[in-house]
């Protein structure tokens, strides 16, 4: 279990964003599931594909902080490479839902989502993915059903969805130039709801 897991609990508007910035010190350098760059690495490369493509503030803070469910759920880190989905998607949106925008909460609740419907929708997608996202492909449930993808298609915030999952795809280059954290403190602070 996350030591984060009853910290969270804790948390308010003064507080949430210095509990950001401390799980990026302390966990980000960690690895990103095989991937060839750090979990926080990754993050901020996902925010510098969405500042490149022009995105929203909005967008750009979610695709900094759509992983960060993998450190404050109630799974370890190595879940998904142990064989076992961690529901990071949900972790994280349930704690930036209580301080941020739907813009900011839905799409990282989402792109998990978005990944599995891209693969449905796209047959060309699966084939771009790593190795790892493979990996987690398979034990999030895999291609959706006809239903799963009406639903998807049905939220309002499916297409920033889309976005931040190509962002996630994108933002695993080693040794790319990208701004750390404390660059988008100012926005993680104007953003709160």
């Amino acid at each position: 279990m996350s030591k984060y897991t009853a910290e969270r609990e804790s948390l308010s508007r003064q507080t949430i964003v210095p509990f950001l910035l401390q799980i990026f010190e302390t966990r980000g350098p960690e690895s990103y599931l095989g991937e060839s760059v750090s979990m926080a690495e990754h993050m901020e490369q996902s925010a510098a594909c969405a500042h490149e493509d022009g995105a929203s503030d909005e967008l750009i803070i979610a695709a900094l902080l759509h992983d960060i469910g993998h450190f404050i759920g109630d799974f370890e880190l190595d879940a998904l490479e142990n064989g076992m989905d961690n529901y990071h998607e949900d972790a994280g949106a349930i704690i930036l839902e209580r301080f941020y925008p739907p813009e900011i909460s839905e799409p990282v609740r989402l792109h998990v989502a978005a990944k599995r419907y891209l693969c449905t929708v796209d047959d060309h997608y699966y084939d771009k993915l790593s190795a790892a996202s493979v990996n987690s492909f398979n034990l999030q449930g895999g291609k959706m059903n006809e239903s799963e993808v009406a639903e998807f298609e049905a939220n309002p915030h499916h297409k920033a969805a889309i976005k931040l999952r190509h962002y996630d795809d994108d933002g695993k280059v080693q040794g790319r130039t990208i701004y750390k954290i404390d660059h988008y403190q100012p926005l993680l602070e104007s953003l709160l709801s």
